[in-house]
């Protein structure tokens, strides 16, 4: 369907869809939505960027209207991913709605969502750890649920949440919709969906990675001990907010230091600040407070900020799925962005595969060594001291081969 008013949908969802500016469904929305009204379950495979979270937010509440004593679980890997959901939902429910909801997530005030649960919420968005939590707490009740969604299941599996997402499954009513969402359908996600779903229709959207979105891509081969140079160099070239991706805890806070020693309006974000600190460094960075966020990949699946202009990669990515949502943090909003990535001789392998498997199309930009792929190998530019060793070399054997060639002349003249 190409618009969302074909669809279907309740007066008040389409008015508040215009009133957002929705007016034609993305790919995965035009697929997803009119299957989901059916009631069947899908399986669902789509990049960051593409207008997944309306694509299950709005039969969600679909099935909330026509359904007034049932209730909604939306699970995601990150905290930061689950506040990003629960405020689309509240965009799109409106301030008038009399649907109760409660955000569940590790870090919170444990007194607020007690406070939550007990207004009988029947929209629940949250990470399975804390929703396990509750669930063994006895503070909220399933019996109700009939619609569930699993949204980037991948990173949930990743994360080591399996056990966690199979402990809430045993508490959900079999007779339920469900929808699960992964960037990419390994096998361990099949055997979850044959194992909790009845019959899921299939639904992928097609990568478009090698150009995503509006993003420019470049990959900056440089030396271990180059890189922290280099960034500096790529944020003074560079205007508008910046988000830099770090691969631990100790790296952004590292960055962070040393970024703020030159003179840099620099905060970070990981995984072990209390949910208040980074809500409060969120919206700071939301509002314009400070330029660069440093983070790590636990930021990269929650971070929805219209004004990011460039991701700069500092570390390459653990997982490859992860440089896709690195990157898609710019370009939001149908904005241009720009993403760089900072690549060591000792990466070169991983990024090569990581390149091929993507099918990224990325310039090369050189540093202090800089380097060529060629054929999948990477060659190195000619050292000058060893050019300058080469060419008093090649001279030296020249002088004595005029030597050799003038004492030869005199014998024979003699």
């Amino acid at each position: 369907m190409t618009k969302f008013s074909e669809m279907g949908l309740p007066e008040s969802l389409r008015h508040t869809l215009n009133h957002l500016n929705y007016t034609e469904p993305t790919p995965i929305q035009s697929m997803a939505i009119p299957i989901a009204l059916g009631g069947a379950d899908i399986l669902g495979s789509a990049q960051t960027g593409t207008g997944k979270t309306a694509a299950f937010a709005i039969p969600s509440i679909v099935n909330l209207y026509n359904n007034p004593t049932n209730t909604a679980l939306i699970m995601t890997p990150t905290r930061e991913l689950a506040s990003q959901v629960m405020s689309q939902f509240s965009s799109l429910l409106g301030r008038k709605t009399k649907i109760k909801s409660a955000l569940l997530i590790g870090g919170d005030s444990m007194f607020k969502q007690l406070n939550q649960l007990r207004n009988k919420p029947r929209l629940i968005v949250g990470t399975p750890g804390r929703i396990n939590d509750h669930l063994k707490r006895k503070s909220l009740k399933l019996d109700n649920l009939n619609f569930l969604v699993l949204d980037e299941t991948d990173r949930m599996l990743d994360m080591g949440f399996s056990i966690q997402i199979n402990e809430i499954l045993k508490f959900a009513p079999n007779n339920r919709q469900t929808l699960l969402f992964s960037a990419t359908l390994p096998n361990n996600i099949i055997k979850i969906s044959s194992k909790y779903m009845r019959d899921p229709v299939r639904i992928e959207v097609e990568k478009s990675i090698d150009k995503p979105l509006n993003i420019e891509q470049e990959v900056l081969y440089t030396r271990a001990d180059k890189k922290y140079d280099h960034l500096k160099s790529e944020i003074d070239h560079r205007s508008g907010s910046i988000i830099v991706f770090a691969r631990t805890k100790s790296n952004t806070e590292n960055l962070v230091k040393k970024l703020s020693k030159d003179g840099y309006d620099a905060f970070s974000m990981n995984g072990d600040l209390r949910q208040s600190v980074r809500n409060r460094i969120i919206n700071n960075f939301r509002k314009m407070k400070f330029r660069i966020l440093v983070a790590t990949d636990v930021a990269s699946r929650g971070i929805d900020i219209p004004h990011i202009e460039h991701v700069i990669n500092y570390n390459i990515p653990e997982h490859q799925d992860d440089y896709t949502h690195r990157i898609g943090r710019t370009a939001r909003a149908g904005a241009d962005g720009a993403a760089i990535i900072f690549i060591t001789p000792s990466e070169k392998s991983k990024w090569i595969k990581m390149k091929t498997s993507l099918k990224l199309d990325v310039a090369v930009r050189g540093g202090e060594a800089e380097v060529e792929e060629k054929g999948g190998k990477i060659s190195r530019p000619n050292n000058p001291k060893k050019n300058n060793r080469r060419f008093f070399t090649k001279q030296s054997k020249k002088i004595r081969s005029q030597k050799r060639n003038r004492k030869k002349s005199k014998s024979n003249r003699n």
